[in-house]
């Protein structure tokens, strides 16, 4: 496997592709958690917490690439983390993502914690 190093970050296997449900998100076991989420064959990876109230984004709804919180319907985009609708104002971290032979890696922060 080949994937460039991106300063401050590791690139982690977070799963296989076939493991994210189209249109859905998968949270991962990192701290914080992330999340990872597929629509219309594009792989993005997300935090996973909310920033209007602690509550996952995994657990929302993906459509027009975006992901809405279940809790109060706050809206983020899946390519720049930005919110999209009320409550939410502040963004959401996004970490760059690569499928390689199935597979999905992120680059997370190293002060990230993955379980190894």
């Amino acid at each position: 496997m080949t994937i460039d190093d991106i300063e401050g970050r590791t690139w982690r296997r977070a799963c296989a592709l076939d493991a994210v449900p189209e249109d859905e998100g998968l949270r991962l076991g990192t701290l914080p958690p992330v999340a990872v989420f597929v629509q219309d064959e594009e792989v993005f990876c997300l935090d996973d917490t909310c920033t209007h109230d602690t509550y996952s984004l995994a657990e929302g709804w993906v459509e027009d690439g975006a992901v809405e919180c279940t809790l109060h319907l706050a809206k983020f985009d899946l390519r720049t983390g930005m919110p999209l609708r009320p409550p939410a104002s502040v963004p959401v971290a996004v970490h760059p993502v690569k499928v390689v032979d199935g597979d999905v890696y992120v680059a997370l922060p190293n002060a990230y914690l993955t379980k190894e």
